[in-house]
């Protein structure tokens, strides 16, 4: 781990265990975001916090449109970390606490893969057999073996993402809270990367991107807070097909000590989830350009999401703004 792997954290609260455990790291910068509801007098060692008047200071374009109360605000930090000269940008929040030896493998690498063009599978079925599925999941697979991973092979392959799971109370969605919410310890097993044409979702909780990648990782600001990282990962994964990158699961590296949800308003921030899996996936793969730029891709899935009301016209003026900050 050097410094040119940079961690993203937004949060409103008092530094967390798992905040202080994250930025005793050796080597990690780690970055923490700030909004209007952190406290004022917020402080961690060995972390770069941005207030929200430093992050205006900052003289990126974003910070004009970019709304306060909202996850999204991670946005400011991954800028500040690609102007820091990052290499690696590590999404986790301030609830996941790593465990020894937290990290992520390398981006390139004979690998376990899944085949191509196998549709959505259930990435969570290969890490343990519990019936368990990620947020984001279509609820028409998540019977048992509804979305039953293929067979396997290994192979050389290049990765743009990194989803590393969280023990004790991992990522799924409210539906699974509401019948089940039964706590789930991963098994230890080799990372699994998916091919391209097959997907599953991936979140924003214990992820790390690839400076290839770094475009992606624009989170959208004018959707339900239980979206924003779900829609942003679907986005990604067809446009990093289309330059030869892919999207790898490894076992849990953290796990998740979750501060207090209501599963009720979850599930309803988590509607267009359930509503939009299989379309967003469908138009963003006709959107794209094989001879387009990632940014360029990525706005192309936009404005096509935007013609199919799946995203609003200001997220269109929020995403230019982005693409005119990149470095």
């Amino acid at each position: 781990m050097t410094k040119k792997t940079s961690l993203i954290i937004t949060t409103i609260n008092e530094p967390s265990v798992a905040v202080k455990a994250f930025s005793a790291i050796d080597g990690l910068a780690l970055t923490v975001v700030g909004d209007k509801k952190t406290p004022q007098a917020w402080s961690c060692a060995n972390t770069t916090y941005l207030p929200v008047d430093a992050q205006q200071q900052l003289g990126y374009a974003i910070c004009r449109l970019l709304p306060y109360h909202h996850y999204a605000r991670k946005n400011v930090g991954y800028l500040h970390a690609m102007k820091c000269g990052a290499e690696v940008i590590i999404d986790t929040d301030d609830d996941n606490v790593p465990k020894e030896g937290w990290g992520f493998p390398a981006f390139s690498g004979d690998y376990l893969q899944t085949p191509r063009d196998h549709g959505f599978v259930n990435v969570y079925s290969y890490f343990t057999d519990q019936h368990i599925w990620p947020r984001g999941f279509p609820l028409n697979l998540i019977r048992p073996g509804g979305a039953a991973l293929p067979p396997l092979a290994t192979g050389d392959i290049r990765i743009g993402v990194w989803q590393g799971l969280a023990d004790g109370d991992p990522d799924v969605d409210a539906i699974y809270r509401l019948v089940l919410n039964k706590p789930c310890t991963f098994k230890e097993k080799e990372p699994l990367v998916l091919a391209e044409g097959t997907i599953c979702p991936f979140n924003s909780q214990n992820t790390a991107f690839a400076r290839e990648a770094f475009p992606l990782l624009y989170l959208p600001s004018f959707v339900t807070f239980r979206y924003t990282d779900i829609l942003r990962g679907l986005v990604a994964q067809p446009i990093m097909w289309r330059c030869g990158l892919h999207l790898g699961f490894t076992q849990a590296t953290v796990v998740q000590e979750r501060n207090p949800h209501d599963y009720m308003q979850d599930f309803v921030s988590e509607i267009p989830c359930y509503l939009h899996a299989d379309e967003v996936v469908e138009v963003v793969c006709g959107a794209l350009r094989g001879d387009s730029s990632v940014a360029d891709n990525l706005y192309l899935a936009y404005d096509a999401l935007r013609r199919k009301g799946i995203v609003m016209e200001a997220e269109m003026e929020l995403l230019s703004l982005w693409l005119k900050d990149l470095p």
